[in-house]
């Protein structure tokens, strides 16, 4: 991947991280080559399509508004990857699962892959986290599966 194509694709995944933070759905969305895709890994959670994504996003963050990331860090492949380690941190202050808030946070280390097409944008987004440690942390270990 020559030098041009790895600084648009980073500063696309700047963009789409603070789009999340700002709860900027629109922006989010144009961060993808036309058909947005995220997979939650650890949940088996796959949200395909715009309306999907966004409804995934808007659950997301009723449950953590305060949700953003922290200590992002990049690794660019040379095909079509850019995976980025962070951690991830919120506060349950709305329903999550259709359990009532906690109100208390999170932190937990998070892998996302980001997979492109040709260019700078977006396919898909492949989540890894630990969910036991998100929902231990916020004190909803019931949702925990025997």
């Amino acid at each position: 991947m020559d030098g041009e194509l790895r600084r648009r694709r980073l500063a696309t995944l700047e963009v789409h991280f603070q789009s999340e933070v700002d709860h900027d759905w629109d922006t989010c969305i144009g961060t993808f080559a036309g058909h947005p895709r995220y997979e939650i890994v650890p949940t088996g959670q796959v949200h395909d399509g715009e309306e999907a994504v966004r409804s995934y996003h808007r659950n997301q963050r009723i449950a953590f508004p305060d949700q953003h990331h922290e200590n992002v860090r990049f690794h660019v492949s040379d095909d079509d990857t850019v995976i980025a380690e962070f951690d991830l941190i919120g506060t349950n202050l709305g329903e999550f699962l259709g359990r009532p808030p906690t109100g208390k946070a999170f932190r937990v280390p998070t892998v996302a892959v980001f997979f492109f097409d040709d260019g700078d944008r977006i396919t898909n987004e492949r989540v890894y986290l630990d969910v036991l440690s998100l929902l231990s942390q916020i004190g909803r270990t019931e949702l925990v599966a025997p």
